[in-house]
């Protein structure tokens, strides 16, 4: 296991800032999820932590060692990209153990680290299949066991989930989660998607327009948003915000110099026309087995998403909508959070 650090990290293509100043701590053994929309710089911050794209300037350590000119063979870390890149011509072992040949292992430790790995990830029947003979799922793990067999002291993680259909999504997600767990590697994954931050990090990193926006444990970014960003990024669905003044009377624990009010819409409960804080007229009700999600929209034409369990509410219903003193959240003019 070994920490990482970036001091200041900028990264540009000419003129372009790409990466505009990012300061991380990465401790041993965490795993930490980059997320943040399409464009950020999350996957562009990972790739210089592998040695694939320069820094432009500032400091990157890996352990004690500053490895900004470090080559990425070198740098003791080792990447999974979001498509296998799995050799089509070789079977699961050789895949498995194609880098160690590379690098001239010999064949008895090659095939020692490549069985453990495959027991690792439950792939010991599978080790003389071909690519082509394999689902989805199981060429990520053999990608997964490919980095694995290098003894890496970081793992990164290059959105490897993207290519699967949502139910094997969510699998390898706990496969991933359970492989941290065993192995006790730093990792790092990048993701678009907040529901894989959520549920895999130890510490989530929101990146917006190559900026560090909030570090964070998954409860800390979804109960203390730092900002409205984070606020409407991190949590499904993303909270509803209300300009201070839109709804008459008094905001329970508004604090001095707040402009918006931020309401989870799990965090709403129903109740009597103009016996909430707020209220609305139902647009739309979308049920999804165990819950429904409720458009509501207020007398100002902004439409809240609430959820309700067990609720059968038709479009055009008049509803008010009251929330616990303690689940609003505040921001001021700026966007930084107000409480």
């Amino acid at each position: 296991m070994t920490s990482l650090t970036l001091s200041n990290v900028k990264k540009h293509f000419g003129k372009v800032d790409v990466i505009r100043g990012v300061d991380l701590s990465v401790e041993d053994g965490e795993f930490v999820v980059f997320v943040g929309p399409s464009g950020c710089g999350k996957s562009t911050l990972l790739r210089m932590i592998s040695g694939l794209e320069d820094i432009s300037s500032g400091e990157l350590r890996i352990g004690h060692r500053i490895v900004n000119e470090t080559p990425p063979a070198r740098r003791g870390v080792a990447m999974v990209f979001q498509s296998y890149a799995l050799y089509p011509h070789l079977n699961v072992r050789d895949n498995m153990g194609f880098g160690l040949k590379v690098r001239k292992v010999p064949a008895g430790e090659r095939a020692r680290r490549v069985g453990e790995a495959a027991r690792t990830l439950k792939l010991e029947p599978l080790l003389d299949r071909f690519p082509r003979e394999l689902s989805g799922g199981q060429r990520q793990r053999v990608a997964i066991g490919r980095a694995i067999v290098g003894n890496p002291e970081v793992f990164l993680f290059d959105e490897p989930l993207s290519n699967l259909d949502a139910e094997l999504r969510v699998h390898m997600r706990s496969e991933i989660a359970a492989l941290h767990k065993r192995l006790g590697n730093t990792m790092i994954y990048v993701t678009h998607d907040q529901i894989e931050a959520m549920t895999l990090a130890d510490k989530i990193v929101v990146l917006r327009e190559g900026l560090v926006e909030q570090v964070g444990t998954p409860r800390e970014l979804y109960e203390r948003p730092g900002n409205l960003f984070v606020a409407q990024f991190i949590g499904s669905p993303k909270m509803n915000i209300l300009p201070i003044d839109a709804a008459a009377g008094a905001w329970p624990g508004r604090p001095a110099g707040a402009a918006h009010v931020g309401m989870r819409p799990e965090d709403l409960k129903l109740t009597d026309p103009g016996a909430g804080l707020i209220g609305g007229k139902v647009l739309l009700s979308e049920y999804t087995g165990a819950s429904s999600l409720l458009h509501v929209e207020l007398p100002g034409g902004e439409v809240f998403l609430v959820g309700c369990e067990g609720c059968a509410i038709d479009a055009g219903t008049a509803v008010g909508l009251t929330i616990a003193p303690d689940r609003l959240h505040f921001f001021d003019d700026a966007g930084r959070r107000a409480s």
